[in-house]
């Protein structure tokens, strides 16, 4: 499973309007019970990943670390973007489902 199935997911969301992008979007919508999953760079810093993971936490929305900042970005057509989050559960299972099969395929 390559990483640009993931991003492509991502881009489609993108171009239906179930995705939201940058912190404080990102922020708004786990706070207000819209996102179904959060996307956080890897090399986001760590203040960030924290963040994102102790609201998800919190907010029971799940989160995962995917790609780098620059990917993240170009999938969503923007410059580059640290975190996003899908706001539309088909979107998000079939999302989740990607990145996990791609995290089995690398630590193989």
């Amino acid at each position: 499973m390559k990483p640009n199935k993931v991003l492509s997911m991502i881009g489609l969301a993108t171009k239906a309007g179930k995705t939201v992008t940058g912190e404080f979007s990102t922020e708004k919508a786990v706070k207000e019970g819209k996102a179904c999953l959060v996307v956080v760079a890897t090399d986001a810093s760590e203040n960030t990943k924290k963040k994102f993971n102790n609201m998800c936490s919190y907010y029971q929305v799940t989160m995962k670390e995917f790609s780098n900042k620059d990917s993240l970005g170009n999938a969503c057509g923007k410059e580059f973007r640290a975190s996003l989050a899908i706001n539309d559960l088909g979107f998000a299972n079939a999302i989740i489902k990607l990145i996990d099969s791609y995290d089995n395929l690398e630590v193989q």
